[in-house]
């Protein structure tokens, strides 16, 4: 993706978009808006979700999710909503990439504030208006639905460590992220909810900071985001490059695809916008696989460009 950066720095975003493959205009954009960004702000996310992810589309509401990859395992299951009459009717697992925003919040305000107890209110309204996610129309019923899914689920990362879970299968959240009535001030959150002890627990044993602006800018894709974060879980740390393979990135980002060949060009367009936005990403594909290298951590050091 470094070619993309080098375009845009040499001859600024309009050039650039007429010097690429039509079908990478917006990746050419995105990479703009990422060289353009002085934020330095953080994010945070748990090593677990690094190497495992949600499901990208709605599953069925009793189905539960779960993921292999190597030495961890996350299985989602579905809670239940209690009905008007009393009945228990399934919600169904977490998906997509708003039930991801919603988690990052949650993990990032939490080692933030060193406190499983999480302001949600205007915080979280103003946090998730930045990643460009409003609470309105639409939007807000697709919001309160997954948070709603992630409230009820029941969550269990197994790494293979000593046959040891991550942590217990538990719901990782307390007290329920829930939109109320808005106040007329914009604040649609109740006011604080709690992570699990164990959740919390191990998401300070192993925190992943990322930078806030790059989910922001690629927070439409769900695939996106989760290869960014994968990116930036494993690039820093290699001493050398390591190989990966079509299989491996098939069984760990293409659940919901039935075959390699369908998965493989929605995976270059998920990279093409990681790369996008971590600019110091060493990353070659081919056609056995990606090749990743030795890389600086995905937290830039900013500098202006033209347009």
């Amino acid at each position: 993706m470094g070619d993309v950066h080098q375009l845009i720095m040499t001859h600024g975003r309009r050039e650039a978009r007429n010097l690429v493959d039509p079908k990478r205009a917006s990746v050419v954009d995105v990479a703009a808006a990422v060289l353009e960004d002085e934020s330095n702000a953080l994010g945070i996310t748990y090593s677990g979700f690094c190497l495992t992810s949600l499901p990208h589309r709605k599953l069925a509401p009793d189905a539960e999710w779960r993921r292999d990859q190597g030495r961890v395992t996350l299985l989602v299951e579905p809670g239940k909503e209690r009905k008007r009459d009393g009945s228990l009717t399934p919600v169904g697992v977490p998906y997509g990439a708003k039930a991801r925003l919603i988690l990052l919040y949650l993990q990032t305000r939490a080692i933030q504030d060193n406190s499983r107890e999480i302001e949600l209110g205007r915080s979280m309204n103003d946090w998730l208006d930045r990643m460009g996610v409003s609470a309105g129309g639409s939007t807000y019923k697709a919001v309160q639905e997954q948070a709603t899914r992630i409230n009820l689920c029941r969550l269990t990362f197994f790494w293979d460590k000593d046959g040891a879970e991550g942590f217990a299968k538990e719901n990782i959240v307390n007290g329920g992220i829930r939109l109320r009535d808005d106040d007329g001030q914009g604040t649609l959150w109740r006011e604080t909810v709690q992570l699990s002890e164990t959740f919390f627990a191990a998401l300070k044993r192993s925190p992943v900071p990322i930078w806030e602006p790059a989910i922001r800018h690629i927070g439409g894709c769900s695939m996106a985001i989760d290869v960014y974060v994968w990116l930036a879980y494993r690039l820093h740390v290699l001493r050398d490059p390591v190989p990966v393979t079509w299989k491996a990135l098939f069984t760990q980002f293409g659940g919901g695809y039935k075959e390699l060949k369908h998965f493989k060009p929605e995976f270059r367009v998920a990279l093409d916008l990681a790369l996008a936005v971590y600019e110091a990403a060493r990353v070659e594909i081919s056609d056995t696989g990606v090749l990743l290298h030795p890389s600086p951590p995905p937290i830039p050091e900013r500098k202006a460009i033209s347009r």
